[in-house]
């Protein structure tokens, strides 16, 4: 009766599991229910606050999606505009305002399917639905230069080896301008230079901002920030998100600024000031889901005759790790740690170029996942086989281990000296059964944030699987992909995630350990509870954890071949332990 009890509490408790992870799972990666496309305008601000966010962002609802498509059409087409052509960046400028506002990364499509060759946008102009736009300007005494200001170019496209300088005659005998020019990568540089020819010194004040909207953030999750970001006194900061800002609408930064700006799990926009400059940073709300990263240098006196130039930097592209590395060693402080790599960053790199070089040898994202999955558990195996060495001995002297306590059951400081003298003399170590697994925790961690954070694995396919970074398509209830229908989050059980129930189950199985009844109960509902949990994440991440069961169900058994004495020990205490509990009824 009392097992029966158990049973329906841990039934419970594992339904309550479930379905508050289903509310989690709905919170953070909301589904965008099916609405009629129409041409009215993006939502209010006060609609807006209910916008869903993907694992990976861009904009969620159809309606938003087809407005964005329409003012692109329409904004892109004005002739005030200088195109960029560069290996890595196609866009433009858009003269009035000399905004950055149209950047899309030519080595990444903007979706996972192969008939669509469509670059990802990370930029659009102002007042559409996926607004994220770059400006560069200053305040002359005081004042900024309306956005409505049409500058002037000179230099045709802007490309790798052709900069392009935007002017614009200011009146009372100043001058302003921009030399724009942009590297093999995704670093844009901008020359910011002031002309005084008027009769009077002016003060001028450089700045540069990023605003966007977060309608396109990607989820801010756990181990992959999203939202503000930057590195003041070469340290990162990823404490505030969009809720931070707008709650407390304006956010000024301690420290020496060396990076600032907005990031996504894959994206990044961020400015960088010159060198031995120290300009405030701020993050602002501007209402309506819009948020603005301020980068404002000192002013600066210019007399009359002068010319002052301030040389700032822009990066507006992918969170690719070796671009992002490379720019640090070059001298941008923490630039590498745009990617939230977290403690175990140690861990991860190798990992993620042993993964990189994996995949250029045999071509398929899926097949290196599981080839590293492979080395990496290989790797681990000697510490496996100590741990087991370990719990094999401390079972066999387990009698010995009883007799002591019960004859020292009155003196515990006795007790614990022939028990320390008992495993010197047997040669057995208490604690190296739990330091092998302790030491595994943060590879095994490691190589699932890899996989988490690595936007190499973004759109790869491997086998049914179009793109390992979002969820097995292969559902139970759309009978694995053959009726057209995606089934609700809750109920997407694709082939992986019921491989990882399957695989987790016999990995309990095989696993003899000594448990009471209420255990067992709880072990026995545990996979099947995970699947249910695993089943929305990205398809690599489930692809890893189910060779990593497979590899732990052949690593047992064969430890266990290895060492019978412990199997029949806890296969004798767990017979022991169903008798008493049987006797007890």
């Amino acid at each position: 009766m009392e097992n029966s009890r158990n049973f329906v509490l841990v039934l419970t408790l594992s339904l309550a599991v479930l379905i508050g992870w289903q509310w989690a799972m709905d919170y953070f990666y909301p589904q965008p229910e099916e609405v009629p496309v129409t041409a009215e305008k993006v939502d209010t601000p006060a609609e807006q606050a209910e916008v869903a966010h993907s694992r990976t962002g861009g904009l969620q609802d159809s309606a938003a999606i087809a407005q964005e498509a329409a003012d692109l059409e329409t904004s892109l087409a004005s002739p005030e505009r200088v195109a960029i052509d560069s290996p890595k960046i196609a866009g433009s400028i858009n003269l009035q305002g000399a905004f950055l506002d149209d950047v899309v990364l030519k080595d990444y499509a903007a979706t996972a399917d192969d008939s669509d060759d469509e670059p990802v946008r990370i930029f659009s102009p102002r007042g559409t639905p996926a607004q994220q736009v770059s400006q560069f300007g200053f305040l002359v005494n005081g004042e900024k230069l309306s956005d409505d200001t049409v500058w002037e170019s000179s230099g045709g496209a802007l490309s790798q080896d052709n900069p392009v300088t935007l002017t614009h005659a200011a009146g009372d005998g100043l001058t302003l301008e921009q030399t724009w020019s942009i590297d093999e990568n995704y670093m844009l540089t901008v020359e910011q230079a002031v002309s005084n020819t008027s009769g009077v010194p002016v003060v001028v004040q450089p700045y540069g901002l990023v605003s966007r909207t977060s309608d396109t953030a990607s989820a801010d999750f756990f181990i992959a920030h999203s939202g503000p970001i930057g590195s003041f006194d070469q340290s990162v900061d990823y404490d505030y998100d969009y809720d931070d800002v707008e709650d407390e609408k304006t956010v000024s930064m301690a420290g020496k600024t060396d990076w600032v700006g907005f990031t996504d799990i894959y994206w990044l926009a961020a400015m960088v000031p010159q060198e031995g400059t120290a300009p405030d940073a701020t993050f602002r709300s501007l209402g309506g889901n819009l948020f603005r990263a301020d980068m404002i240098y000192d002013p600066i006196t210019i007399p009359t005759g002068r010319k002052v130039t301030t040389t700032s930097r822009l990066y507006a592209g992918a969170k690719d790790s070796e671009i992002l590395d490379a720019y640090q060693d070059a001298g941008i402080p923490q630039f590498g740690l745009a990617i939230d790599w977290g403690w175990f960053r140690w861990f991860e790199k190798p990992l993620l170029w042993l993964l990189k070089n994996i995949f250029e040898l045999v071509g398929n994202f899926g097949v290196a996942i599981i080839i590293l999955t492979i080395i990496v558990r290989g790797l681990m195996f000697p510490i496996a086989q100590k741990q087991f060495a370990s719990m094999a001995g401390m079972k066999a002297i387990q009698p010995k281990m009883k007799a002591l306590q019960e004859k020292y059951k009155d003196d515990r400081v006795k007790q614990q000296q022939e028990m320390q003298k008992l495993f010197k003399e047997e040669q057995v170590n208490p604690l190296a059964g739990c330091l092998p697994l302790i030491l595994q925790i943060p590879i095994f961690f490691a190589l699932y944030k890899v996989l988490y954070l690595a936007i190499e694995m973004r759109h790869q396919d491997f086998l049914w699987i179009s793109d390992l970074s979002a969820p097995d398509p292969a559902t139970i209830l759309n009978l694995f992909g053959l009726l057209p229908f995606t089934p609700p989050s809750f109920l997407a059980i694709g082939v992986l995630a019921v491989l990882l129930g399957v695989t987790m189950w016999l990995t309990f199985k095989l696993n003899p350990s000594a448990m009471d009844p209420v255990q067992q109960q709880v072990f026995a509902i545990m996979p099947w509870v995970l699947m249910f949990i695993m089943a929305p994440f990205a398809a690599g991440l489930l692809l890893y954890w189910v060779t990593s069961n497979i590899l732990t169900l052949a690593q047992q058994k064969y430890l266990y071949s290895k060492h019978p004495q412990l199997k029949a020990a806890a296969e004798k205490e767990k017979a022991e332990k169903a008798a008493a509990a049987k006797a007890g009824k």
